[in-house]
């Protein structure tokens, strides 16, 4: 049996916030920085897989370890220390090593030039 008398009780006070007290300008701001932060990478990894100049092997290669490291399911379950973890290491070293063996100017080009318009940087 538990004693409920010496439980403790913790209380909360939430305060919801009125539009009128959020700068919405530097909110928007905020936002916009983080989806380039976010699709940077990502757009420069689907630029590099459409670009004929890399090779198909490193194409097939680099969409392979990306498929693996967004699915939830792994090879080596996550909950099992270090050796977990050593399986997304692998795939993450394949993308890292291809991505530094194949990334060239025109496709982080490309890649800004789409960030540009999908989140526009204000001056």
């Amino acid at each position: 049996m538990v004693d409920d008398s010496s439980s403790a009780q913790t209380t909360v006070d939430t305060t919801v916030l009125e539009s009128s007290v959020i700068d919405q300008s530097l909110l928007q701001k905020v936002l916009r920085q983080a989806g380039r932060s976010l699709a940077k990478p990502a757009l420069e990894a689907m630029e590099m897989l459409l670009d004929e100049s890399t090779p198909a092997q490193a194409r097939l290669t680099m969409l392979a370890a990306l498929t693996y490291l967004l699915m939830p399911i792994d090879l080596v379950p996550d909950l099992i220390p270090v050796a977990g973890f050593s399986d997304d290491l692998v795939a993450l070293s394949a993308v890292i090593g291809l991505w530094s063996n194949h990334m060239t100017p025109q496709i982080r080009n490309r890649a800004r030039r789409k960030l540009d318009r999908w989140f526009p940087v204000e001056g």
